[in-house]
């Protein structure tokens, strides 16, 4: 090796990115992952995202709102990157991929670092620039972004022990994986929603009735009729399985 590559843990995303192509190579062959700075990593990209929103010079901030929403932002950040690991996970793992989830994750939160430090840049040139010298911010935009997304390709294609054309292909899919997965947490947090909307309206009804009793027999009702909701819901399935039971049974003894 023509490196020291006995560092430690905190300077490999910066060898990484000065050693694109056999940064990902070193780190696999000194089973170096840390997921501790990984996360740092990801933290940093949240309050980049978070710090872009709110300190980025007026005549380059087209995100500019009367009233701040975090939660967009942690979805567009910590949500997404976490999708894309376990969406390239779950998808490389069944096409030979050698990558663990901790390796991919390491991976791919190292790669953030060339646009994490273009963000930085970006937003305090915004404070410094005119709006005609704008061409500098986007350069600076384009240069990290292509460089984050060189170290993504670089990471994906080591941990795997893909090849170039394998390793973009299955980014692709990896991509609409993430689709269908944020979708499925999307109607998951729906149905929770109504589980919610119907456990309340419960509540409210019990409220209302019984308004003159304890806080605490209340409470004591409330969970009784919950329990025997379950209870039924159970008793419900069990009954369809014996009969679903029977009905294969009578199938083999005929």
């Amino acid at each position: 090796m023509r490196f020291d590559l006995d560092m430690p843990a905190w300077k490999w995303p910066f060898y990484i990115m000065r050693h694109p192509f056999e940064g990902f190579e070193d780190l696999r062959w000194k089973k170096a992952y840390n997921m501790k700075v990984a996360m740092v990593i990801v933290a940093l990209f949240f309050i980049v995202s978070v710090c872009d929103q709110l300190m980025t010079g007026f005549p380059f901030n087209t995100s500019y709102v009367k009233i701040f929403n975090i939660v967009p932002i942690v979805i567009q950040s910590i949500v997404l990157f976490f999708t894309w690991v376990v969406g390239n996970w779950a998808l490389c793992t069944l096409f030979d991929g050698e990558g663990t989830m901790k390796n991919i994750c390491v991976n791919s939160a190292y790669a953030l670092v060339p646009y994490i430090i273009g963000k930085v840049v970006n937003i305090i040139l915004s404070n410094c620039l005119i709006k005609s010298e704008g061409a500098f911010l986007t350069f600076v935009s384009y240069i990290t972004i292509a460089w984050s997304a060189m170290l993504l390709i670089s990471g994906m294609r080591t941990v795997h022990q893909y090849s170039i054309p394998k390793t973009l292909l299955f980014m692709l899919i990896t991509l609409l994986a993430m689709v269908v997965i944020i979708i499925l947490l999307v109607l998951l947090v729906s149905l929770f929603q109504q589980v919610y909307l119907f456990v309340y309206s419960i509540y409210t009804e019990l409220l209302y009735r019984f308004s003159n009793l304890e806080p605490t027999a209340l409470i004591l009702i409330f969970i009784g009729v919950i329990v025997l909701i379950a209870a039924a819901v159970i008793a419900g399935y069990t009954a369809f399985e014996k009969a679903k039971l029977k009905k294969e049974m009578k199938k083999l003894n005929s």
